[in-house]
């Protein structure tokens, strides 16, 4: 019977972190450590030795793209059993690096991740001499809801050399690899970020093993409902990071609610002119977060009897840069309500202003449809084609701080998490 093998992708800057979740797979049942990128940019082939300790065989994920021999001849003799070459490289690095891995009783991995034709350079190399091959959805790709089910089905079916297959893979998904002929199963982030590395080690492999169980999504493929969903699951801090700090604005009031997520129904209207954020109510489908530019905000443009207009509608939430007033029975009704300001006069409905139009606050701009997210940090804007991919990328974040988290619960702090004075600037 095929028995594919798990490989743990250790993608971490810190070796000492990379080192004790290294032990923790392997307690779960990890048939292979890989030294990730991201560790062989930081430690050097001191990450490989050090994981060569454990006894078990090691990847170096070098993505080597020249001087093959030279780089795989560097991390043989670190104790790397396997090192990935990527299927780009010219043909003669791929050559060299095969000669260089077999004079030191190594195997050299092509990584086909980003090729233009992955089944017709799986052939090539298997001609050229390489031992495996690992048909890989980088994480920039699967942040955009991409997957390698059908490549991996094409290349295991073209070659005869045993295929690995890599890219957001977790319990749910790994049977289906399997079941397509992967020899190699690669987790990193399923595992890595798991609050408990070697209970998801566990799962993982019990997964493998029981290939009849029902297969979920390949990867995260949010569209319209599932994006709220994702979105509902991370803070506004996890989008700020996912977004780079950006599209983040603070210096809001929350006067009501909870977790706030929809999609924008833009309104400008003047200073204490209400006619247009409540002409909003009608126009805005359920669902939607209205989002008012009433700047500075003197007069109010909104209160008690238009939220509970909106909250009959079904709107997710309403953001007002601008005043609010009757701030005390707004705090009654459950929907989430933000202001700049709280005021308790009221302007006039004058008609002026538009709807559906693009914002600009603080320099970030708000289109009509980009996704809205609140929260008590503070509101985030995640423009509407980029949806599926912050959500991804927030999900990231999300657990990657939920394994610093369980780090810290377990006696460390979080200086020594980071290891912050080896990564000072300064230093």
């Amino acid at each position: 019977m095929h028995m594919a093998l798990l490989q743990v992708a250790l993608d971490f800057m810190i070796l000492e972190r990379a080192l004790k979740a290294a032990k923790e797979a392997l307690e779960g049942g990890a048939d292979l450590l890989e030294a990730g990128t991201p560790l062989i940019k930081s430690a050097g082939m001191k990450a490989v030795r050090k994981l060569a300790e454990f006894g078990k065989p090691v990847v170096a994920d070098l993505k080597t793209m020249d001087v093959g021999r030279v780089e795989v001849e560097m991390a043989a003799k670190s104790g790397a059993k396997i090192i990935t070459v990527l299927a780009l490289a010219d043909d003669e690095t791929i050559v060299d690096s095969v000669e260089a891995a077999e004079k030191y009783g190594a195997r050299v991995m092509v990584d086909l991740i980003n090729h233009p034709d992955p089944v017709q350079r799986a052939k090539e190399v298997e001609g050229l001499g390489t031992h495996y091959l690992c048909v890989h959805v980088g994480v920039d790709q699967q942040m955009h809801g991409r997957n390698p089910l059908d490549t991996l089905r094409n290349v295991v079916s073209s070659v005869n050399i045993p295929v690995a297959a890599a890219g957001g893979l977790n319990v749910e998904t790994v049977p289906e690899v399997v079941r397509l002929g992967a020899e190699i199963v690669i987790v990193g982030g399923a595992i890595i970020k798991a609050p408990d590395i070697k209970e998801a080690t566990k799962n993982i492999k019990s997964a493998m093993e029981g290939v009849n169980v029902e297969i979920g999504d390949l990867y995260r493929k949010y569209r319209g409902e599932e994006i709220k969903k994702a979105f509902m699951l991370v803070s506004t801090p996890n989008l700020s990071d996912a977004m780079h700090r950006k599209n983040a604005i603070g210096n809001l009031l929350k006067l009501s609610g909870g977790k706030m997520v929809g999609r924008a129904f833009t309104v400008r209207t003047m200073d204490g002119d209400w006619a247009k954020p409540v002409e909003a109510i009608e126009k805005a489908s359920p669902g939607d977060v209205i989002v008012v530019e009433s700047l500075p905000g003197y007069a109010a443009v909104w209160g008690e009897l238009a939220t509970w207009s909106a909250k009959v509608k079904g709107i997710s939430g309403i953001v007002i840069f601008g005043a609010v007033r009757d701030a005390d029975e707004i705090k009654k009704i459950d929907i989430p309500v933000y202001a700049r300001r709280i005021v308790p006069n009221a302007g006039e409905p004058k008609g002026f202003g538009e709807m559906q139009i693009a914002l600009d606050i603080d320099g970030v701009k708000i289109n009509p449809g980009d996704w809205i997210v609140g929260d008590e940090s503070g509101i985030v804007v995640i423009p509407k084609e980029r949806a599926v991919e912050v959500a991804n990328r927030a999900l990231d974040v999300m657990e990657h701080e939920n394994r610093v988290r369980e780090e810290i619960k377990r006696g460390s702090t979080l200086s020594v998490v980071m290891e912050l004075e080896d990564w000072e600037v300064n230093r």
